[in-house]
């Protein structure tokens, strides 16, 4: 089966590797334009061009799908579908309507819950129980296409995004390799989304990853759960920032919101709005990622001091 992909960071790879070891005939590669990566900025291919590259497959990195000649050179691939996953571009009518078998994304939720940039971060924000895969056929709207399957995953209580993300790249890579063939042959009909339930899932912006220590203990775990690893949750002590990457939620003691109760070990414990945070891992800015016992030895954190927002 001949197919065009479009992708750009590691949950997009993970499927085109998998397309790759089935042997799905991947005539042309889609990704976006190299970017500044790293402490040196300096331009770095995306994980599907530098797979695409490995493979020696077909690769283009156009700027926009909007342009003619972007729009012959996948018309001329000759491509039954079009599998689309974290590609980051809008897709235009005229490439939706090139391929027999329709454009195929594979999108991180249960639709028509998360629609949108950030599926994996909004679900844990949310507290959401389950999260899955939905392999879905494309139109015009955001994620507002018939949906061809949907494969349900439980969102664990230590979950954080890196984690979620991986366990979901590596179910849609094996949900579209299943799903392709059925849908060249008809097999697998499209179910339109329901109009109920709909969410979505905005892009995350820094100013959500401070922590606001007014907020339910629950709350504060689930944002640094779901910012780690990007952006990561964050506050600040005195005038430093603070990341914060692992946290408890404990009940009881009480104090003002931000300020440390106790300093341990095995965790420092912070009051918030209501219920306490037990951090064990956390990072000091131009430093590593610290357990809270390493953290506290070359600190002069104590009780009574306090985070802020």
């Amino acid at each position: 089966m001949r197919i065009v992909f479009a992708g750009t960071p590691t949950f997009a790879a993970v499927a085109l590797q998998a397309l790759v070891d089935a042997s799905f005939d991947v005539v042309l590669v889609l990704t976006q334009s190299d970017r500044p990566a790293g402490r040196g900025l300096r331009e770095s291919p995306s994980d599907v061009k530098q797979l695409a590259l490995r493979y020696g497959l077909p690769l283009a990195q156009p700027r926009t799908l909007r342009d003619e000649k972007i729009t012959a050179q996948l018309r001329s691939a000759a491509a039954h579908a079009m599998v689309v996953a974290a590609y980051g571009l809008i897709l235009p009518g005229a490439v939706l309507d090139l391929f027999p078998a329709g454009c195929i994304n594979i999108h991180a939720s249960l639709l028509p819950r998360w629609r949108g940039a950030a599926p994996i971060q909004r679900a844990i924000l949310a507290g959401d129980r389950e999260t899955g895969i939905s392999i879905m056929g494309m139109e015009q709207g955001l994620d507002t296409g018939p949906v061809y399957l949907t494969r349900t995953v439980p969102i664990l209580p230590d979950d954080d995004s890196g984690s979620l993300h991986d366990r979901l790249a590596a179910l849609g890579a094996k949900s579209i390799v299943n799903a392709l063939p059925q849908i060249a042959d008809g097999s697998l009909d499209p179910v339109p989304q329901p109009s109920d339930g709909i969410t979505y899932a905005h892009k995350i912006t820094k100013p959500e990853a401070a922590i606001n220590w007014q907020r339910d203990a629950l709350e504060v775990e689930r944002q640094i759960r779901a910012f780690n690893p990007l952006p990561g949750a964050f506050t600040m002590l005195g005038s430093e920032p603070v990341k914060i990457w692992k946290a408890l939620v404990l009940v009881g003691k009480q104090g003002m919101p931000g300020q440390i109760l106790r300093c341990a070990p095995n965790g420092i414990e912070v009051a918030c709005g209501n219920g306490v945070l037990k951090i064990t891992e956390l990072q000091k800015a131009g430093s590593r990622r610290l357990p809270a016992g390493d953290f506290l030895h070359g600190s002069a954190l104590k009780p009574g001091d306090r985070f802020v927002s």
